[in-house]
Order: structure tokens, then sequence, then C-alpha cells
């Protein structure tokens, strides 16, 4: 019992051996002294609390906020001692903020559990007890045996038993794991592959033994030990025979596997960060603002304590005639009564120390999140998705991005290869209505039959169908006629490729009349314009990055032995020794230029003498025990010469809309981008190329396959200096996943020097994990900027959870990303407007209401301290219990709350529209030591003005009241309270920019609301209350004309100061924000201005007008403006503000 309560708590693993040892179907061995290992169950948890530590838990990270915690003590402090002011003033307040943090909080956890039930609930097939028994994911166990069906994902760890393939392989595509699109094949041993039935498997005899789980995607360790009759076969187990859960199974009927990691034991999940508090440098910069005021509030409590006894030295201040000292008071401890009253003046003066900011800051952040699910601008129509908010803690966040670390593959492209061009024989082509027309010929020719290719274009598109390692749909190979109907058109094929490029080509090929139908064992077959062609396959010459190219020798059906060869154009040109090698190169080149990723073809002829002694080589290469790769390399150079060339491809890896232009805007906003990616060099770089992360005039510095630490050392070293030498130019960094674990082993910092000097990094050839250890480089590096990092795949998760903000793109890779994000969106362009709409309104609205508090705070409490002076610092309460506790919660607290919901000090399309803007608060502009400094001194100041201004104007006239009654403490603290809500009201009011009816109704009605409160309140005797010290203190303070013309003069005198700072601001020293400010009202008032102009003049400017809107105005205002379509623009803009 104990052990299971430690593994329930984690200080237990529940396996201690270096191995597993797995029953297949459970079967475990008879003999009564075996116990079988324990393993986890298949759920998976990504949320924080369960029902039973939810309660502890949620208020141990409550109570380490400061204010919380703080509270706590004076509450505590309240209860034991003596104290001016009730412990309700105190209580209240931490109990309702305590009570809608943990709602918050469950509720956003109770949306994660409710994402893990949809997963872990999904229905899966399993072998038991002779049958397919349907049951749930999180049920299956260790040592069950799956069905998995085709385009189905893997719900566990498998190591495949079988296929509905003879020779038991199966094709998988691990997009949301590592980002890759390709397919992959994996196969059974022999041994269980023919086991294709459920009867059959369920009679199997087999233990599987392999290594504990561990994080890598591409290692695999063990064997599987199979009873048949009387002998035990032993089969080593490898990657190839393991199914990753998060994986799809694709260009298979149904595979059987057996479970061997399940849960948060998967490598999936063994990739993801561990959940941790994620909390806004708002929340720290409120902290330590929070310890600022805990000193002034310290320091003020000791100096009123010390004060108190340097005025009782005098005897007659020390036991006045009406308040003698109790034989008690007068024989206890000097030092107990020192601490007593020192205890006293902290809960005092303890309101100074604003409890509501953080409920205030709570709801805020929970509504306001709302907002980004609302936006119409965040809606994708296509696929009918709108942006999710997981976390609502970090909304300000998005305002202070400095880097974004994004994935390639469905992030920034859509995951499809289009054909766009191709050159053949030194001329371009262009594929229209479903034939190659050469560039500069209109194809005029009715849609008819298959048309004609010339020899040429023949051989280039065979060259394409049998250079590749695509597969065809086995539904579609195997049907009676073929993908062919009787009308002799084609039927579409489904084709799977280990590359997207070669499918594109194939694809494209297959609509211009070559079409490739598939392979029957070493054949390939081809219909070239309806004639079935068949090739024998002889030799396929791999892809490698060394190389970058591959190879396939066939024999043609007329017996010709022929090469053909694809690759980079700088593998392939410096080989060909005919062909139009120039005219091609400055098409690749052209091709190039447009983003597009291209490949160059080229064949060769063999004789039989060559043919022979090429097959020779390879046998012996291939069977070699020593050096056998460098051995292959040297063939394949020898076979791949004197090739003549047929030509070259242009493919777009299609990106996502708009993707160049919000990469261009991010950079704007000064922000620098990361792309990484667990794809491969070329491909990576293509697309950074084609998406704008990448500029072709930018330097391209490389750090790629470094199998040694001095090696990487000595290249980072030459990269650092040359950016040295040559930093007007912009530089952008490749690194690969190896070069990478070399540089973060020993030479962090310098490779950290070269990263932050380059405009642009690219990453390729990451794992889940390298992503996240990048990300956290940049978080901890000293500067300690604020990251964001967004992906689609189940390959994107730690990185996501690490990044200070996370965001999921919904895209085709499974929900895995979308679950574990503190924000999700349908598309990579929505990222523009998250930031500098969103995120620019959180944080503008966050940082005025946390300064707004503090100001309030010290504008209520300092007068409490003044009056300290004037009443002996007897710790007599200047304002009544019940305002006390009422001025944080009612008074002042809805005008805020609503600014900080509603604010928009620009209009939103312009914020869109100047990216640079987003500079303006970035580094935390608006919560920095001088504009707290600032609210702090006008709190201050603020203060005396209520304190010492109501006290010369009223303080002395003891007759001023109407009935002839003298003005008494109650009043004057009255007075004072009611100059004081009013003012900070006010104050709020100036600073908001945007008025809705619903600010005016919080503004104004709080002032109402609290006249007419302090006249019920006071106004009538009530029968709950033991005192009523304010009974008709506030109508008769009213009755007082005097009142009256002392709180206009004061509250005019308070804001008249800040009225005159913000006009002479904003006229002599405008910030870029005031004059975006002063455009947008400009174009607000535009439509008032056109209705009261005549008709004729008004239809000129609204045409201008809409114009303007339709660009969003963005040229005028960002460095473009020095392009034609800028300066028309601002020429625009000009003449409709001339007329």
């Amino acid at each position: 019992m104990l052990r299971w309560v430690r593994q329930q708590l984690g200080f237990d693993p529940p396996h201690q051996s270096d191995t597993r040892t797995i029953y297949i179907a459970n079967r475990f061995p008879q003999h009564g002294h075996y116990v079988p290992q324990k393993f986890a169950d298949n759920r998976i948890v990504s949320s924080k609390y369960t029902v039973w530590n939810f309660v502890p838990k949620n208020l141990f990270e409550q109570f380490r906020r400061v204010a919380n915690f703080y509270f706590l003590i004076i509450f505590l402090v309240q209860l034991m001692i003596d104290t001016p002011t009730s412990p309700i003033t105190s209580g209240l307040p931490l109990f309702f903020v305590i009570t809608v943090t943990a709602i918050k909080q469950g509720y956003e956890d109770w949306l994660r559990h409710k994402a893990d039930n949809e997963v872990n609930g999904a229905p899966v097939y399993v072998v038991r007890s002779g049958g397919l028994v349907k049951t749930r994911s999180k049920n299956i166990r260790v040592g069950d045996i799956v069905r998995v069906a085709k385009d189905e994902t893997f719900p566990v760890d498998l190591v495949l038993l079988s296929s509905d393939r003879v020779d038991g392989s199966c094709h998988v595509t691990t997009a949301s794991l590592d980002g890759e699109t390709n397919l992959k094949t994996h196969v059974a041993v022999p041994e269980t592959a023919v086991l294709q039935s459920v009867a059959n498997l369920d009679k199997l005899v087999a233990v599987i033994e392999c290594q504990q789980p561990e994080a890598d995607l591409y290692r695999f360790v063990g064997r599987i030990t199979v009873s048949q009759q009387t002998e035990e076969i032993v089969r080593p187990l490898g990657p190839e025979s393991l199914l990753l859960r998060g994986a799809r199974l694709k260009n298979t009927k149904e595979i059987f596997g057996v479970a061997v990691y399940t849960g948060m034991e998967t490598k999936m999940a063994l990739n993801y960060k561990s959940k941790s508090q994620k909390r806004s440098a708002v929340e720290k910069s409120m902290n330590s603002f929070l310890i600022i005021y805990l000193i002034i509030l310290l320091f003020e409590a000791i100096l009123s304590t010390i004060l108190k006894y340097a005025w009782q030295a005098e005897e007659k201040w020390d036991e006045p005639w009406y308040n003698e000292k109790t034989e008690h008071e007068r024989n206890s401890s000097k030092i107990l009564r020192f601490i007593s009253d020192f205890l006293a003046f902290l809960v005092l003066y303890n309101f100074i120390i604003p409890i509501s900011l953080y409920v205030t800051v709570e709801m805020q952040k929970f509504l306001g999140s709302f907002f980004i699910g609302w936006d119409l601008d965040l809606y994708h129509e296509e696929t009918n998705q709108r942006a999710q908010v997981n976390t609502s803690d970090l909304n300000e966040e998005l305002g202070q991005v400095e880097y974004v670390f994004t994935d390639k593959t469905g992030t920034l492209t859509e995951n499809e290869m289009q054909f766009r061009e191709c050159s053949i024989n030194g001329i371009k082509y262009q594929e229209v209505n479903g034939k190659l027309t050469p560039e500069g010929f209109s194809e005029d020719s009715p849609d008819g039959n298959i048309h004609s290719l010339m020899k040429e274009e023949e051989l280039f598109l065979k060259a394409v169908c049998l250079c590749h390692t695509v597969q065809i749909n086995a539904d579609q190979t195997d049907s009676a006629d073929g993908p062919w109907h009787a009308n002799g058109i084609a039927s579409p094929l489904e084709y799977y490729a280990s590359s997207p490029d070669e499918k594109a080509l194939v694809e494209a090929a297959s609509r211009v009349g070559v079409v490739f139908t598939g392979t029957t064992g070493d054949s390939m077959e081809v219909k070239s314009l309806g004639k079935p062609e068949r090739y024998k396959l002889l030799h396929v010459l791999e892809f490698d990055p060394n190389r970058r190219r591959m190879s396939v020798i066939v024999e043609s059906p007329s017996g010709e032995k022929l090469l053909f060869t694809k690759g980079a154009e700088s593998s392939i040109l410096p080989r060909s020794k005919s062909g139009e090698i120039d005219k091609t190169r400055v098409h690749v080149d052209e091709f190039a230029l447009k983003g597009l990723r291209t490949l160059c073809v080229a064949y060769r002829r063999f004789t039989p003498e060559e043919y022979q002694e090429i097959g020779k080589r390879l046998h012996e290469a291939r069977t070699a025990l020593q050096q056998r790769e460098e051995r292959l390399a040297d063939v394949f150079n020898f076979i791949e010469r004197d090739l003549e060339l047929l030509g070259a491809t242009g493919v777009e890896d299609k990106l996502q809309d708009k993707v160049q232009e919000t990469i261009e805007a991010l950079r704007l906003a000064g922000i620098k981008v990361w792309v990484l990616t667990g794809d491969k060099h070329e491909t990576a770089v293509s697309v950074s190329l084609s998406c704008g992360h990448f500029h072709r005039t930018m330097n391209i510095l490389e750090l790629v396959q470094h199998k040694s630490d001095s090696t990487c050392a000595e290249q980072l070293r030459q990269l650092a200096k040359r950016i040295k030498e040559d930093h007007v130019i912009q530089h952008g960094l490749v690194v690969d996943g190896t070069s990478l674990s070399l540089a973060l082993r020993e030479h962090e910092k310098l490779f950290m020097e070269v990263c932050k000097n380059c405009s642009a990094v690219l990453c390729c050839r990451m794992a889940p994990l390298q992503k996240a250890k990048v990300v956290r480089l940049l978080k901890t590096s000293p500067e300690k900027p604020i990251t964001l990092a967004i992906g689609d795949g189940a390959n994107d998760v730690s990185m996501i959870q690490e990044a200070h903000v996370g965001i999921g793109i919904m895209g085709k890779e499974g929900r895995q990303a979308v679950r574990n994000s503190d924000y999700a969106i349908a598309r990579f362009k929505f990222l523009s407007k998250l930031l500098f709409v969103h995120g620019h309104f959180y944080y503008i609205r966050i940082a005025t209401l946390v300064q707004y508090f503090f100001y309030k705070n010290v504008c209520f409490i300092t007068p409490q301290f003044l009056y300290q002076f004037f009443c002996l610092f007897s710790q007599q309460t200047l304002y009544d219990s019940v305002y006390l506790t009422l001025y944080n919660i009612c008074f002042t607290s809805l005008p805020v709350l609503i600014y900080s919901l509603f604010e928009q000090h620009v209009h939103p399309h312009v914020l869109q529209s100047k990216p640079v803007l987003y500079r303006d608060i970035s580094k935390n502009a608006h919560l920095g030591f001088k504009p707290f400094l600032y609210w702090t001194i006008l709190g201050f100041f603020h203060a005396f003005v209520f304190f010492y201004g109501s006290y010369l104007l009223m303080g002395e006239d003891t007759s001023l009241l109407g009935n002839g009654q003298m003005f008494g403490n109650w009043t004057f603290g009255t007075l004072v309270f009611t100059v004081m809500v009013i003012t900070v009201t006010m104050k709020m009011a100036l600073e908001t920019h945007f008025w809705t009816w619903i600010n005016h109704f919080v503004t104004w009605g709080s002032i109402v609301f609290y006249f007419i409160f302090s006249l019920f309140y006071g106004g009538i005797i009530w029968p709950f209350l033991h005192t009523q010290d304010m009974y008709f203190v506030f109508v008769q303070l009213l009755s007082s004309g005097s009142a009256w013309f002392a709180i206009i003069l004061i509250v005019v005198a308070c804001l008249f100061i800040d009225v005159v700072k913000k006009v002479l601001y904003r006229h002599l020293q405008p910030t870029s924000t005031e004059k975006a400010q002063m455009y947008s009202n400009r174009v607000a008032l535009s439509d008032e201005f056109i209705a009261l102009q005549p008709l004729s003049r008004a239809r000129n400017q609204l045409s201008k007008i809409s114009l303007l809107r339709q660009v969003q105005v963005s040229t005028a205002w960002t460095p473009c403006a020095a392009s034609q379509m800028g300066k028309q623009h601002a020429h625009l803009l000009e003449e409709c503000w001339n007329d």
C-alpha cells in the first residue's frame, strides 16, 4: 500500500529494471512464483489538478502571491490583537479574491480534463478471448493486441505483428510527431507476419523484451521470442518494427500490433514537457511593485509608532485625563506595547496594498479572453474554426513577444506540393489544361483526346515517372482494370511518396499523359499516352544528403539499360556532358527566384559491357563488411557521370495564405522569427526563402553535418568572425539537429552570440525535445526575452509548453498541439492580429489597470497616515469601516474593470497596419520603473491635496454646517473620502480613449452610487449595526454650499496639472502611438464630415476614404512609404484632409 501511494505521488517509479518483459496477449507463465511487472495505463494527462489535490495545490499557488499572503497575515493579526479595524475588512476581500481565482482556474483545468477525456475515450479494437473487442483507448494494457485500420492514428506505441500484406509491411506517416509528411515503411518479423487473422493471433505465444521507455523517437532496441511447437525463434526488433502513438496508418487496410508503451510512457508523451505554471511578465512586475509598497507600508508603520512614543514622552500626552490607562496597561512590557502598536498601525495602513487588484486582474483576463474567440477576423470559414483560449493568464504577454519560434510543416505551409513549371531541352513549359505548353505559346485547341508529346518531352516525363520512391494506393492497384476506365481516361490515382516533391511531379506527369501505374515485383509500369510499358527495376541508388541526388537503373521494354537521375542542380549539372546545360541553369535560377523547389533530371545509356562492370562494382560494395558506405559512395559517383541533361522541374510547396506578409510584419514589429523543423535541410531552406523568412539578398550561413566538437567550434568561430566583418549585410543561419547538440554541449555562449547577430535562424532535423531546448536557451539568456512558440503537431508540444506563450495551429496533424497550447488559431496569418491588436490592447489595458490600482490606494491611505499627525498617533481611523471595506470593492472597481475590457487607445486597423507601433510597448515599457514612479508620485500628490485642501478650506471653520454644528472628525473624513472617490474616478475617465455606453454608465454611475449609498447608509438607523458614527453626517455635509465649493475646487486642482501635462506632451513630444491616435481619430471623424459636405464633394471624399480603408493605410506609415504605392496613399490622405 505504501509503495502504491509513493508511486501515485511520483516518488517511486513503477519499474526499476533496465528492460521490460511483455507477454503478448498477457499470457503469463503458469508457475506460481512469477510476479508481473507493473506498467502505466493508457491515459494521457495534460491537466494540472485532480479532484483530490485541487484545493491544497490551488491555495499554495495563490498564497505564493505577495498580496494574498500579506492579507492572510493581516487577517490573522486582526484576529489575535485589538486593532483599529474589524477583521472583516481584510478577511472578506481576501476570501472573495481566493474564491474567484479558484473558480476561474478550476474551470480552465476542467476544459483540459474534457479534452483529455475525448482522447482517452476514443474507441479502439483489441484482440481478447479469441475475438475483436471494442473498448476505450484508456483501457489498453501493455501486452494487448490492437487492431488499427487505414487512416487511423495509433493509440499506443505498438510492435507490428502483421498487416494485410503478405510480407507484413505497412506504411506510416509521422507528420504529427516529427513534421515529416513522407511515408515510412515498417515491417513485422516473418514468424508473426503470416498471422493475418484474429483467430491465428489469438493462438500466438510470444514474449517481447525491450528497453524501458525513452524520448528518442528514432531508437528502439528489443527482441521477440516466438514459441512454435517445440522450438523458440528469437528475432531482433528495431525502430522499423515500432509504430508510434500519434502516427497515422496509410496505404494499408489494417495492421495488428502489440502494445509495448502506454499512456504517459509513450514516446509522444515523453517528448511533452511537464506542465508548469506560466506567469506573465506583468504579474512579476506586480509582485515587484507590491514589495516596494510593502516597504512604504512598513516605513509608515514604524515611523508612526516611533512618533507616537516620542509624543508620549511628555507626561500630559502619555495619559491625558480623558483616556486614563488601566492597571494592566501600566504594568505591561514596553516591548510588547511597541510591537502591538506597530501591528495596529500596520493594520490601519494595510489598504495601501491593493488586495482587489488580483481579483480585478483575474476577472479582466478571464472576461477579456472571450474577445479573442469572438473576433471574426480570427475565424476560418473553410474549416469553421475560431480562435480558442486555453489559458487566459497570458493575454498581456501577447503584447511583449520578442522571439517567435515556428514549426514549418503545416504551420507555414499547407503541406501540399504543386507542380508549377519545368524546363525540357532548354525550353520552359507550364501546365495548361492538362497539357505541357511552352512559355509564350497560347493553348487554343479545345480539350479533346490526349495530345501527342515530342520525343524529348516524353523521355523527360518517363524519367520523372521512374526515378522516385512513390507508391500507389493498394485498393487501386488491386482492381481488375487497373486505374483506367473503359473510355481510356485515367481515374485519379492516390499516390504516396517518401518526398512530397516526388508525389507532385508524378501527379503532374500523369495529368499530361505519362502515368505511373505501380510496381509489380521488380517491374515498374508506365502508361505513355495510353500505351502501357513495363520497365524492369535493376538497381536503386538511394538519395543521401552528401550526393543530393537519387538514381534508378532500369531495363526498357526494348532491352536497353538506362540510368535516370534527379537531384539538386549543384549535383547534376557538373556531371552532365551534353544537353542544354547553360539554358537549364538560367531556368533553374529563375525558378528559384520565384521561390520554387528545383530539381534537375538527367539520364545515361549503358552498353552491355558498361552495365556488367557497374553490376559487378555495386555487388562488391553492397556485400563489403568494411567501409561499406565509402565504397558505395565511390561506386555511385562512378555510375552517375557523363550524364545527358533532360531538364529541370519547379515545384511550389504551397504556403498558407499571407505567410510572407505576416513574417514581414513581425520583423517590422521588432520580433525575430526562428523556424524549427524536423524536415531536411534543403526542403527547410527552400520554404524559408519562399515564405520570406530568408531574403534573397541575405547572406546564408550554415552550421550543418558536424560530427565532432572541434569542427563545430571552429565553424562557429569562423561564422562569428564573418558576421563581424560583414556587419552591414543581413545574415541568416541554418543549423541542423546534430550540429546543434554539439554547439549546446560546450559552446553555448558562442552559438548564442552568432544567433543573436543573425536576422533569421533556421533549425532543421530537430527532435521535439531539441526544439524545447532551443526555446529554453533563448528564454534563459541574460536579456530574458519573451518567447512565443507556434506549431500544429505533437512534435511541437514541448516547444509550445516551454515558451512563455504557446500557440497551436488547428491543422491536419491532430489536436495534440492545440490541447497543450495557451491559444489556438486556424492559420499562421492570424498571428499578426493576435499580437498587434489583441496583444497590444491587453498589455495597455492591464498596465494601466495595475498602476491605477496602486495610485488609487496611495490616494486612499496617505490621508489616513497624515491624519495621525493631528490625533496624537492614537490609531484613530479617518474613514468609517464600511468605507474602508467598500472603497476597492464597490466605489472604484467597476470603471477600471470596464476600461481594462473595452479600451482601444488606437483603432485596431491602424495597429495591424502599423506593426512598428508594437515596438512602443515592447520590453514591458508601460510597467517600467519610470511609469510606476510617476503614478506613485501622482498618488501622493493627490492625497496631499485631498487632505490639506480639505483641512485648509474646511478644517478650522467650526460653524461651517448649515445647522450650526461643529465640523467634526467624521465629517472631515467623509469630505476627504468624497473628494477622493470623485477624483480617482475622473482620473480613470481621463485615461479612457474609447468611450462606450458601458463606460459612461459605470464611470458616472460609480459616483452617483457613492452618493446614494452614503445617503442611505447615514440617513437611516440600521438595527444590525452596533455603532453608527456616520448617522446624518453625509446629509449635513451636502447641505453646506461651502462643502460643494471645496469638493469642486479640490477635484479641479488635482486633475488640472494632469490635463496640462497630457496636452503639452502630445503637442511637443508626441510618441508614435499618440500620432496614430490623432490619425485614427481623423479617420473616425471623416464619415461625419462627409455628411455635412455638398453631394459632389462628399462622393469624392468617400471614394478616397474607401480606397484608404481597403489598403488599411499601411504603406503610408511603414518603411515601405518610399514606394510608389506608399506615396500615392499618402497623397490621397493629404488631399482628403485638405478638402
